[in-house]
């Protein structure tokens, strides 16, 4: 006697599974181009600016560790510089640790304009 059981799992075709496969693998591939664009693209955008903008860094620049230090720059070497956060008082940090710079060297301290002025 058959079983109820092994009548129901021999109904279907095969020629269907193939597709279901495939079928099964576009929601996959989806969520890796959402994951893409929404995290993995605009995190290497970010890194890259930042790479850039330590680059860049020289002597007498104004800026701010990721420790939350404010300084000035006073020597700069290929992994390490200098940053004088107080008068006569200098500490020596990587160069990935800087967050932000607050005022290139180049830029003259005098040109800020104030709203009243520029109204």
């Amino acid at each position: 006697m058959i079983n109820i059981a092994y009548a129901m799992g021999l109904g279907g075709s095969k020629a269907g599974q193939g597709a279901s496969g495939i079928a099964s693998l576009i929601p996959i591939i989806l969520m890796f181009v959402i994951f893409y664009f929404l995290l993995i693209r605009p995190q290497q955008k970010k890194a890259k600016e930042h790479r850039e903008m330590v680059g860049q860094l020289k002597k007498g620049d104004r800026i701010v560790t990721s420790g939350g230090l404010h300084g000035r720059v006073t020597a700069v070497s290929d992994s390490t510089m200098t940053v004088e956060i107080a008068d006569k008082v200098r500490v020596k940090i990587a160069r990935g640790n800087v967050a932000q710079v607050l005022q290139p060297s180049s830029q003259p301290q005098g040109t800020k304009k104030n709203k009243i002025d520029s109204k």
